[in-house]
């Protein structure tokens, strides 16, 4: 399934967590901003959520992380984008990403990933760009393929 999310990406991760001792004890939590991009992005997914989620496939993941470019970046042509290399990390961008598709059932398990594939670009057009199949390889090449092409 490929679909995009017209969005401005947030840039909360799942890495963000709070920390506070209690009794001697560390408890963590989530920061508001973290609990709002989780918001963000359940609201976006909500219109392609599965009907019945993959339970025992392999899954191949690719998603391409779109945000505008900075008010201070250099001109550039329409329609063109550009490597964003500064924070957050695609890991944990990505990490955000899957515990909320998992958690709304777009797969039993977020370990039945087995092949990922994550850019980060600045773009005229922000959004996030997801395209999940089940792949099958091609005994001649090796590659992994998407069965639906």
């Amino acid at each position: 399934m490929r679909f995009k999310l017209k969005m401005i990406p947030p840039t909360a991760t799942a890495q963000q967590k709070g920390e506070r001792v209690i009794g001697g004890y560390i408890h963590h939590y989530k920061k508001k901003n973290v609990e709002a991009a989780e918001r963000i992005l359940r609201d976006a997914l909500l219109p392609y959520v599965p009907a019945e989620p993959i339970t025992d496939q392999p899954i191949a993941l690719n998603v391409i992380w779109m945000f505008p470019y900075p008010k201070s970046a250099k001109k550039h042509k329409q329609g063109m984008s550009r490597r964003k290399i500064t924070r957050p990390d695609t890991d944990n961008l990505n990490k955000m990403l899957k515990d909320v598709m998992t958690d709304m059932g777009f797969w039993k398990d977020d370990a039945l990933i087995c092949t990922e594939c994550i850019l980060k670009l600045y773009s005229d057009e922000p959004g996030i760009l997801i395209d999940y199949y089940i792949p099958s390889m091609d005994v001649d090449t090796g590659w992994w393929m998407n069965e639906e092409d």
